[in-house]
């Protein structure tokens, strides 16, 4: 089947739209979402980071700042999706989601269809906007995937998160093939690896099933070690990429900055 090409927010001159993912819950795609959003931001970017785990969204717990206005507030027709915003880091806001509402939990294709014209709004005044999803292969998680410019699903070296990964690919590929258009390949990002070698070969079997099955080849775009650091940066609202930026944990989301730079981010910003 021929594929017609589809992108993102980048199609409506908007910032780009980077989505961190993953099939399994648990594998980090929070704390990956924020340091890489922070070490964008550390870097001069204007950046949005968005919290689309819409049923649980704790992205404001883990950076320490409390919203007078979430996603849901805007679902509802209470705000418009501006007055979400919050400042939470220098050249960095948050547009941050409600948590333990089981109405937001349940997909909706309106509200999603709102949420990303919202987004698409917002998007403007930024260089680039990272979202991080709920884990699994639901709707929303598929369609907010399906409408990024860049996708990064995140893994460990467990064998379930890597099925769980390899679900997620297969997911998105079935479900541009079913539109017949053209979803981009999500990279992948090895996170609690023992080193750079273990990351490379978790990369390498999963690249492996997915081009014999889907005929894709998710790209290694990064790894991160198994770290104290991350843990007590974690435990004080902190991203380890300012508290601990000396670790290997802070050289290696730098690195996955500036792949994210490189290709997500429009030469000279979307100014």
């Amino acid at each position: 089947m021929e594929l017609t090409e589809q992108r993102g927010l980048r199609r409506l001159g908007s910032a780009p739209l980077v989505v961190v993912t993953g099939g399994k819950g648990g594998v980090g795609k929070s704390t990956i979402a924020i340091n890489l959003a922070r070490a964008l931001a550390l870097a001069g970017k204007r950046v949005l980071l968005v919290d689309l785990d819409l049923g649980l969204g704790n992205l404001d717990v883990m950076l320490g700042v409390e919203p007078s206005a979430t996603i849901e507030d805007f679902a509802r027709g209470a705000v418009a999706v501006e007055q979400c915003v919050v400042a939470a880091r220098e050249n960095l806001d948050l547009l941050p989601s409600s948590s333990g509402t089981r109405a937001m939990a349940a997909p909706n294709a309106s509200r999603r269809e709102a949420l990303r014209d919202g987004l698409a709004q917002l998007a403007g005044a930024y260089d680039v906007v990272v979202a991080d999803t709920a884990a699994g292969i639901g709707p929303d998680v598929l369609e907010f995937a399906a409408a990024a410019d860049y996708v990064l699903a995140v893994t460990t070296l467990e064998a379930t998160a890597q099925a769980d990964a390899y679900g997620l690919v297969k997911a998105l590929d079935h479900l541009a093939r079913e539109r017949g258009v053209a979803f981009p390949t999500p990279e992948l990002v090895v996170n609690r690896a023992s080193d750079v070698g273990r990351a490379r070969k978790a990369a390498s079997h999963l690249r492996a099933v997915a081009e014999r099955f889907l005929g894709r080849r998710p790209a290694l775009a990064g790894w991160l070690p198994d770290s104290n650091d991350v843990l007590r940066a974690g435990a004080g609202r902190e991203t380890f990429v300012t508290s601990a930026k000396e670790s290997l944990a802070a050289d290696q989301v730098r690195a996955l900055a500036r792949r994210v730079g490189s290709i997500a981010v429009p030469a000279g910003g979307a100014r």
